[in-house]
């Protein structure tokens, strides 16, 4: 079924500053709503441009204000900037994990750091390193205790792991290893103990030439065991369109309208390209509108479209019952200060 949905620039304000590959996340305090996003790609989109800003949007006030940045344990030949976090919350804190860093000969390096961040207090606590430092992956919240860190790139490839953080101890565990082939730029969802995720970028080994950057077009549903949290059960499920889909907006929630669990997602671009949204191909990349939604009661997809097209995301967030993307690119590789609902 093809329907049309409607994604505009919010009835929310927008950022203090156009930013891309941010990590988001939100938490509800006192029985009010706070959007974080936590560094990125500023409007100009070179090297110089990565930062490690953060904003708080107090939906209460539909107020944005600055933070404090992201620290960094060690700085990487001075820089703190970082692209592709990725961050999430369990109860009231909000947890944001690595990144890299980006320098002007171009050589990146994914920084290992783990923070949660008390966002009344504007305060980030230090936390465990992650094991295998990864960035452009996915964080999945679980059993409000633990987070899933799900493949991505560490340093110069991609890796399979599932990194497991149990907050209440502070410690990292390895869970069952993604079954598809070592992604980054992926996205993924959570409901209760399923999990799906899709696409991203693998890399392709070749004979007497250079390695190359391959699309994946596959999705993976993953059922965790709740008496134990690291062993996954993983089986492949059918892909919505048949085309793979770069850093969407992904998340697990309940349709209002149905009444069913899904995973959604949103956005994203056909042809992987590198942090200034130019292909891996040399072509300019080009966001989407298709929204994908899938029904962990029945297996199926719907695809819809947006009247918005959007990409470079790192998270999909949930308010009053409206989905939403903060910041990331639009048409023309243009950096996005805007909150889009859908």
């Amino acid at each position: 079924m093809i329907f049309q949905v409607i994604a505009k620039a919010s009835e929310h304000s927008q950022l203090p500053q156009a930013v891309s590959n941010n990590a988001v996340a939100q938490v509800k305090i006192n029985n009010k709503d706070y959007i974080i996003s936590f560094s990125g790609l500023a409007n100009g989109k070179g090297y110089q441009d990565v930062h490690n800003r953060s904003f708080v949007y107090n939906v209460t006030k539909n107020q944005w204000r600055e933070k404090s940045a992201v620290p960094i344990k060690e700085t990487v030949n001075g820089l703190v900037g970082r692209l592709a976090s990725v961050a999430t919350a369990i109860n009231e804190v909000a947890y944001v994990f690595g990144g890299y860093t980006l320098a002007k000969d171009h050589s990146e390096v994914s920084v290992p750091d783990v923070y949660a961040y008390h966002v009344l207090d504007d305060h980030y606590q230090a936390l465990t390193p992650m094991p295998v430092p990864v960035d452009d992956s996915i964080a999945l919240p679980y059993q409000s205790r633990y987070i899933f860190l799900i493949s991505g790139w560490h340093n110069d490839g991609n890796v399979n792991l599932v990194q497991l953080y149990d907050t209440k101890t502070n410690q990292w565990q390895q869970a069952s290893p993604f079954p598809g082939k070592a992604v980054f730029g992926q996205a993924g969802g959570i409901i209760d103990n399923k999990i799906l995720v899709c696409d991203g970028v693998g890399i392709d080994v070749h004979f007497n030439k250079r390695r190359s950057y391959a699309a994946q077009t596959a999705c993976y549903r993953g059922e965790i065991n709740p008496q134990s949290p690291s062993e996954i059960s993983w089986f492949k499920v059918k892909h919505p369109t048949g085309q793979s889909r770069y850093r969407m907006a992904a998340k697990g929630t309940i349709n209002t309208t149905s009444n069913t669990k899904e995973i959604v997602f949103i956005g994203g671009s056909n042809n992987p390209y590198n942090y200034n949204g130019i292909g891996y191909n040399g072509e300019p990349s080009k966001p989407s509108n298709e929204v994908w939604r899938y029904n962990l009661d029945t297996d199926k997809w719907q695809v819809t479209y947006s009247k918005t097209a959007t990409m470079d995301h790192r998270g999909l967030l949930e308010l009053n019952g409206k989905l939403l993307t903060i910041g990331g690119m639009g048409e023309n590789q243009q950096v996005l200060k805007s909150i889009n609902y859908y």
